[in-house]
């Protein structure tokens, strides 16, 4: 029986891992007939990719947005599977009044030419115009990407302020419907049994011996109460 739901869109790849997917694809066509040591491989893609500058990393980068953009986009319409073990997990609602997040300049990169894509393309799946942006993205000069950088950094400006402002609301706000501690209450203090009545003419030894023992056990009584 397979674990997980397999309705659930497919996890998003890392700058790295497209970076092993390469480095992959490179060595089967390479070596075509020879087998892969995981660890040996592993470890020169390791190496292979601490020794990459930043511009050569770009790529890599722009196809992990890409494919961030594919998930994102495939979970608002996924629906967790019911029944199994304990059910889906249940995410933390989000406040609706809390400052939503601002796009990256890869993400009004895209809003500007997703339109386009899916217009000369009908038929294209999300996971593949995700993929054709990503690639569109990295081919820009950084003088086409700087007015998305721009504007993407002003927004960046402007939710920076809008968080403080909704954090400080939030205080007051808190502060204000406060509810003051509740006093403790006291319990009312349990009435004591009288202690038997002696009587004087009684002076025989084991009557005076019978009402000692009733003294003793008014006593306990007593101090049970207290």
């Amino acid at each position: 029986m397979g674990r997980g739901d397999p309705s659930k869109p497919r996890g998003r790849m890392s700058s790295y891992a497209y970076f092993v997917q390469t480095c992959r694809e490179e060595h089967k066509k390479k070596h075509p007939n020879d087998s892969v040591a995981f660890t040996d491989f592993s470890r020169k893609c390791s190496e292979r990719w601490k020794g990459l500058s930043p511009k050569e990393k770009l790529r890599f980068e722009d196809l992990a947005r890409a494919d961030k953009t594919r998930y994102d986009t495939e979970m608002k319409d996924y629906a967790p599977a019911r029944g199994g073990r304990g059910g889906p997990a249940q995410r933390k609602k989000k406040d609706p009044n809390a400052p939503k997040r601002p796009p990256s300049a890869f993400f009004i990169f895209c809003a500007d030419f997703r339109p386009q894509i899916k217009a000369d393309n009908p038929g294209m799946v999300i996971g593949t115009i995700a993929k054709r942006l990503g690639e569109m993205w990295g081919r820009q000069t950084n003088e086409n990407k700087a007015p998305y950088e721009h504007k993407a950094n002003i927004l960046k400006e402007k939710y920076k302020k809008d968080v403080a402002a909704y954090q400080r609301s939030g205080a007051s706000a808190s502060g204000a419907h406060k509810p003051a501690a509740a006093a403790p209450k006291r319990g009312k203090p349990a009435a004591t049994a009288p202690a038997p009545a002696r009587h004087e003419d009684d002076e025989d030894e084991d009557d005076e011996e019978d009402e000692e023992g009733d003294d003793d056990d008014d006593d306990d009584d007593y101090e049970d109460d207290e």
